[in-house]
């Protein structure tokens, strides 16, 4: 009797083993595929021949950041044509304020892809566009808002864009990307030499350039302007858009035509 008991209680366990091994087989063989929630989208990104699965969260962080990768030369010089505001040194009341028609105007030949300007063109056109300024309404000086205004609808510029609080290095990019900038200043802190009478209280120019020294300008406010040298320090420390009460206090700021 106790061997019968015996025999059955080995069978038992004999059954209990082969079953369990059963089941540890099956949970072995099973294959896992991992969810995404909805708001997930899976990405492959390679690693040495890997392909490793990250979430888009994930992704933003691997992607290199734009202020990384975008690097400006050490240099630039765009072909911007030089007019004087006094193509022919008349220096009357209406070329003494027309610094903001002409760097209007030298920038308008840029975008035409002409690279000269003739005194006698130059005059002409800064004649007929300080008319069309007097006729619209348009003071002595303007800013640089109501310039974009003026080469909309006189030029047909649609394509302007002001920026403000700017810096040198955002100037630097502007013209790295080959984009000519209109700076509004106060004339009289502006270390310009050539000018009369210390410089206007206020004035406009291009800057068509910089390398390691400095911003290279198209300075309409003097005949020997074209290439003039101006530091960073001292350029920024003079822009100014227009403000009739206190130049000083005119906002940093500059134009531009995308």
């Amino acid at each position: 009797m106790q061997r019968k008991k015996l025999i059955w209680i080995f069978f038992i366990f004999l059954i209990l083993a082969v079953f369990s091994l059963f089941i540890f087989s099956e949970k072995k063989t099973v294959n896992y595929q991992p969810s995404f929630s909805s708001d997930q989208s899976e990405k492959k990104i390679p690693t040495r021949g890997n392909i490793q699965i990250v979430s888009k969260e994930t992704l933003s962080d691997i992607q290199p950041k734009k202020e990384e990768v975008e690097k400006i030369p050490d240099e630039i010089m765009l072909k911007v044509p030089f007019l004087s505001q006094a193509p022919f040194a008349n220096w009357d009341a209406l070329h003494e304020d027309a610094c903001e028609e002409t760097s209007l105007i030298m920038l308008k030949y840029f975008s035409d892809q002409k690279t000269t300007i003739s005194k006698d063109s130059g005059e002409k056109e800064i004649q007929t566009l300080v008319k069309y300024e007097e006729k619209n309404g348009y003071g002595v000086s303007i800013t640089l808002k109501e310039l974009a205004q003026v080469a909309g609808d006189f030029f047909g510029m649609k394509n302007s864009r002001i920026e403000y609080n700017v810096s040198v290095e955002d100037i630097k990019k502007e013209l790295a990307f080959g984009k000519p900038v209109i700076i509004p200043a106060a004339g009289k802190i502006l270390p310009n030499p050539n000018f009369r009478n210390g410089g206007p209280v206020y004035h406009m120019l291009v800057l068509k350039g910089y390398d390691r020294d400095g911003f290279i300008s198209n300075d309409p406010g003097t005949r020997k302007g074209e290439g003039f040298r101006y530091t960073f320090e001292d350029l920024f420390f003079a822009i100014h858009d227009w403000n009739g009460q206190d130049i000083l206090k005119g906002q940093k700021a500059y134009l531009v035509f995308d």
